[in-house]
């Protein structure tokens, strides 16, 4: 970090009976005109994502029960996001106040003068007044929160107060942006299903760490799990169980729409995904007019692999693909829909290229850009769509030949679901193990691409043995923030030796929140 000059212990004007306590709390700024700081060390940042560019090298601004958040009006929601995650731990009241700040406050500010960082793109100064985020956009300011919240000490993150601390952040500027645009993770609800509320806790999480993308894989074999109204046995027979045989579930419209709505208060989006034409026996199970043969087939919680598809030229196969895609593309602002299109072994290749040709003309009559799996890329499409890259290079290339931008997925770096190694009780392993190095020693931008083709990266976890939350979890974190700076940070600010020093300070910050993470043996964890 660069140096700057020491700071005063105190500014000019603090009463002496602030200078006496002024490490243990500030003197109710919301009134005075004047914070309490030091001008200790401010030592190592610990945030993950890695940002661009920090200044500053001592001295802290100390907040107090006093402190408040000031908004403008364009701020105000995300005002108030923030002092929930606030309250709990200080106990304090974090009022969001309209206007001018006082000393020892947040403000967060849209400011237009800052375009040059992007959509996303944040300044966060933390002076000897106050700690403000400015950005061109509300995105840019709430990222600059979440940066905020993690210079904070990690006892923010508890769900109750945590007494006797200090709480106070380094005097630093930064000044960030993101690398890539879409920065994703996925989770698989079809193979076992997940409720709102679980989805919700960890849209909370991976917002946390600047994920801006929620795939949710919706449909396969194994269930169904979006109400479909124009087709109501999807739900009344496709969503009756799961991969392990277990009674499966489902989103109502309403349900699901408020899951989209959660998430985009935090600026996350959410991109649903109907896997077609194969991983489709849910909905073969639900409607004989589905298949070739006129029949429904079993509902079973798992059939041979890449053995079920529509039946391509069937008289209400096109209805059925418009009316799934028109119900759910209205519950999502979105501009995006994947349509799978993955591991489609049961359906000639003739009839393969003519229904992904199909499916992106019905995604667009509702106004959305088809995405897919990287196999559509051997259909002939036009762009704007996009492809995810996930098993063979050469389907993405061909995708990235007729105008498709890429969405890095590689199983044997990204996959969630692949253990960590051999001793990793849960997962599979046909893509290889990922550890945390692994996980994290790669780039978006694979061979035969360029920065172009990419538009960035996604970390699916399928289900098969992930049955419970506490198994998302363990899947998920601690790879997911390696995937996070990866979408985010300049490919010059990732160091894994670096980054291994930071990730295991926030070992205690996903145990404050209950994360049941993976404790790697690569990382030198706090003591507990």
């Amino acid at each position: 970090m660069t140096q700057r000059a020491p700071l005063s212990h105190v500014r000019k004007g603090i009463a002496p009976l602030c200078m006496a306590v002024l490490i243990l709390a500030g003197c109710g700024s919301g009134d005075a005109d004047t914070a309490v700081v030091d001008d200790d060390p401010i030592g190592a940042l610990n945030v993950i994502p890695n940002p661009r560019v920090v200044s500053g090298d001592r001295g802290h601004l100390h907040f107090d029960s006093g402190s408040r958040i000031a908004v403008s009006a364009e701020t105000q929601a995300i005002g108030e996001l923030l002092a929930t995650s606030l309250r709990p731990a200080t106990g304090w009241a974090w009022e969001v106040a309209l206007g001018e700040p006082a000393a020892a406050d947040i403000v967060l500010r849209l400011d237009q003068a800052h375009g040059d960082l992007g959509e996303e793109g944040y300044l966060l100064v933390v002076d000897e007044r106050e700690a403000t985020v400015r950005a061109a956009t509300p995105a840019g300011v709430f990222y600059g929160a979440q940066t905020l919240l993690q210079l904070l000490p990690t006892e923010i993150e508890r769900p109750s107060v945590a007494d006797a601390m200090v709480w106070r952040v380094p005097m630093v500027t930064i000044e960030d942006s993101p690398r890539f645009e879409w920065r994703g993770t996925m989770l698989d609800v079809a193979r076992h299903f997940f409720d709102a509320d679980e989805v919700k806790r960890l849209i909370d999480l991976v917002a946390r760490y600047k994920i801006n993308r929620f795939h949710i894989h919706l449909t396969d074999d194994a269930g169904w799990r979006i109400e479909i109204r124009s087709w109501p046995d999807l739900t009344t027979i496709g969503a009756t169980t799961d991969h392990s045989g277990g009674p499966g579930g489902y989103y109502t419209q309403e349900q699901f729409a408020d899951i989209v709505a959660y998430a985009q208060a935090r600026f996350v989006t959410i991109v649903p995904e109907l896997d077609m034409p194969g991983h489709i026996n849910a909905a073969l199970a639900s409607y004989a007019e589905l298949n070739e043969s006129g029949e429904r087939t079993e509902l079973t919680p798992t059939v041979p692999f890449g053995s079920t598809s529509l039946w391509i030229d069937g008289p209400d196969t096109d209805r059925f693909v418009d009316d799934v895609v028109r119900e759910v593309a209205a519950l999502v602002p979105g501009p995006d829909f994947h349509i799978g299109g993955d591991e489609a072994l049961a359906t000639s290749e003739e009839d393969y290229v003519a229904f992904i040709a199909r499916a992106q003309e019905i995604v667009e009559s509702h106004g959305k850009t088809m995405m897919g799996w990287a196999e559509i890329g051997r259909a002939n499409l036009d762009p704007p769509f996009l492809a995810q890259h996930w098993l063979l290079l050469e389907d993405a290339l061909a995708a990235r030949d007729q105008g498709a931008r890429i969405i890095a997925s590689p199983a044997r770096r990204a996959y969630l679901d692949m253990k960590y190694d051999e001793s990793t009780p849960i997962g599979l392993s046909w893509a290889g193990f990922i550890d945390v190095r692994v996980a994290y020693e790669w780039d978006p931008v694979l061979e035969e691409l360029v920065e172009a083709d990419v538009i960035g990266l996604e970390a699916p976890l399928w289900t098969e043995t992930i049955d419970e939350v506490a198994d998302i979890d363990f899947m998920m974190f601690p790879r997911l923030l390696g995937y996070a700076e990866i979408g985010w940070s300049p490919r010059d600010r990732r160091n894994w030796e670096e980054y291994r020093a930071r990730l295991a300070q926030h070992g205690p910050r996903l145990d404050a929140r209950g994360v049941a993470f993976f404790r790697s043996p690569l990382v030198d964890w706090p003591a507990r």
